[in-house]
C-alpha cells in the first residue's frame, strides 16, 4: 500500500480548528443533534467536499455522503465515516475525527489523481449521541430504514421539542424521515475511525487500536423511587419510607453483583449516571420522598445483559419491599452488541505491521454507529486513535500525529483489493 497517496492531514487540521471555533460553547464543544451545532458541522464538511470537486448528497434523514468515484461504479462501495454531533460541552474529536479522516483520505487521493477500484464514500452520520434523543444510533438506523414513525415524537432532552419539530427547523421533511438510503448489498465494507474514549491506548503507549467488538447495552433513563416525605428527627428508622436510602441500598447490591460477575471473568460495566431529589421539596431536615435516577449497563454478551437486567429488577423490587418504597423503572432502551469482521481485523493488523505502526487489538466499551453496519451483515471494522483525558468532556486531547498514522491505516483498508478481504 506504500504507493497510495498520503491523506491530506493539513486539511484535517484546518477542519478540526474550524469545528472547534464554531462549536465552542464557553466550556466545551456542543454540536446538538438535529440542531444548529450539528448542522453547522455538516455544512462545513459538505462545503469542503464541494470545493474538492467530490460528489455529495444528503438522504431524507439528513445524513451526508461524500463520494470519490471509482473505476467500477456498479460494484458495492467502500464506506467510512462517523458522527458529527457531540454531547453538551463535549470534546472536539469524538465522532468528528472519523468524518475528517475519511475526507482527508479522499482529498489526498483526489489531489494526486488516484482513482480507487470502486466508489469510496464518507458518511457524516446524524444523531449518534443519544443524550439528545432517547434512541441509540438514530441517524445510522434511519439510513437503513430501521426506524418507524414513532421516533418523530421523541422529545429532545434540552428543548423538549419533538424530533419532528427539530427536523422542520432544518427543512428536513418529517414525512420522509427514515426512508432507506443504504442497502447492505451495496456496501463492500464499513470502516469507522474514532478516538478511544478510555485510557487503554494511553496507558499502553500505543497510538492505534484495532477493535474486535462493540458492547451492547440496556438503559433505564427514567427510574423513580417513591417514598414519603417526613421529619428527619421525628421518624425512626422502622417507620421511614426513604427514597434516597432505598436507591443507595439498591446500588450497593448492584455493585456487589457486578464485582462478583467481573471476578468470574464476565464482560460488564454498570453506571448510575444521574441521581436527583426534588429541589422544590428536599431539605436537610427532611426524609426524601422521591428520587430520580438512570442506569446504563453494557456488555459484549447478550445473555449476560438479559441476566443482569433480571438481577437489577429483582434487587430493586426486593429493596422496595424492605424499605416500604416503590420503584418505577420507566421505558427500557438499548442496543445490541456487535462483532467486527475477523478478516478486516487481520488485514488491518497486517497493514499496521507493514507500516511499523504499533497497534493494539481491543474491544470497544462505548457504542458506535459501526454496530449498526455490523448488525446488517456488512463487513465492519473500527480503528481507534489514542486520546488523552477520555471523552464526553472538553479535554479530549488526540494528537494529530496519532490521527495521521490511524488515517493512513484507514486509507490502506479502503483501497485494499477485494480479493484480500
Amino acid at each position: 500500500m506504500n504507493h497510495l497517496p498520503d491523506p491530506d492531514i493539513d486539511l484535517a487540521a484546518r477542519l478540526f480548528e474550524t469545528l472547534r471555533t464554531q462549536s465552542f460553547d464557553g466550556l466545551g464543544m456542543t454540536r446538538d443533534t438535529y440542531g444548529a451545532g450539528e448542522q453547522r458541522a455538516h455544512d462545513l464538511v459538505q462545503n469542503t467536499a464541494r470545493e474538492l470537486d467530490l460528489e455529495t448528497r444528503v438522504d431524507t434523514s439528513g445524513n451526508l455522503y461524500i463520494t470519490l468515484p471509482g473505476h467500477y461504479r456498479d460494484r458495492p462501495m467502500r464506506l467510512t465515516g462517523s458522527h458529527l454531533d457531540s454531547v453538551p460541552a463535549g470534546g472536539n474529536f469524538d465522532g468528528a475525527a472519523g468524518v475528517v479522516a475519511g475526507l482527508a483520505v479522499l482529498a489526498g487521493w483526489h489531489m494526486a489523481g488516484y482513482r480507487p477500484e470502486t466508489d469510496v464514500t464518507v458518511m457524516a452520520i446524524r444523531a449518534e449521541e443519544s443524550t439528545w434523543f432517547p434512541y441509540s444510533y438514530l441517524g445510522s438506523k434511519a439510513a437503513f430504514g430501521l426506524v418507524d414513525a414513532s421516533v418523530l415524537d421523541l422529545p429532545r432532552a434540552d428543548t423538549r421539542q419533538t424530533l419532528r419539530e427539530h427536523l422542520a427547523t432544518l427543512s428536513i421533511d418529517p414525512a420522509a424521515f427514515g426512508r432507506a438510503a443504504l442497502h447492505p448489498t451495496g456496501i463492500d465494507r464499513f470502516v469507522e475511525l474514532h478516538i478511544e474514549q478510555g485510557p487503554t491506548l494511553v496507558e499502553a503507549d500505543i497510538p492505534v487500536g484495532i477493535v474486535t467488538g462493540i458492547r451492547g447495552s440496556f438503559r433505564y433513563r427514567d427510574m423513580r423511587w417513591i417514598g414519603e416525605y417526613a421529619h428527619s428527627g421525628a421518624v425512626n428508622r422502622r417507620y421511614r419510607r426513604d427514597a434516597v436510602r432505598a436507591a443507595a441500598l439498591w446500588m450497593t447490591a448492584l455493585d456487589k453483583t457486578w464485582a462478583d460477575l467481573e471476578a468470574a471473568g464476565e464482560d460488564l460495566v454498570v453506571t448510575v449516571g444521574q441521581l436527583s431529589t426534588n429541589p422544590a421539596q428536599h431539605a436537610f431536615s427532611k426524609v426524601a420522598g422521591e428520587l430520580d435516577c438512570c442506569i446504563d449497563v453494557r456488555s459484549i454478551s447478550i445473555p449476560l445483559l438479559e441476566r443482569f437486567d433480571q438481577l437489577l429488577r429483582d434487587h430493586a423490587l426486593e429493596t422496595a419491599r424492605t424499605t416500604s418504597t416503590e420503584v418505577h423503572f420507566g421505558p427500557k432502551t438499548g442496543s445490541q452488541p456487535a462483532l467486527m469482521d475477523t478478516k478486516l481485523i487481520a488485514q488491518l493488523t497486517a497493514m499496521a505491521s507493514a507500516r511499523t505502526i504499533p497497534a493494539l487489538t481491543m474491544p470497544s466499551g462505548a457504542g458506535h454507529d459501526a454496530a449498526v453496519f455490523a448488525q446488517q451483515g456488512i463487513p465492519t471494522a473500527m480503528i481507534f486513535v489514542r486520546n488523552q483525558n477520555g471523552s464526553h468532556n472538553p479535554h479530549e486531547a488526540m494528537d494529530l500525529s496519532d490521527f495521521a498514522v490511524a488515517t493512513q491505516l484507514l486509507s490502506d483498508i479502503l483501497a485494499a483489493d477485494h480479493a484480500a478481504i
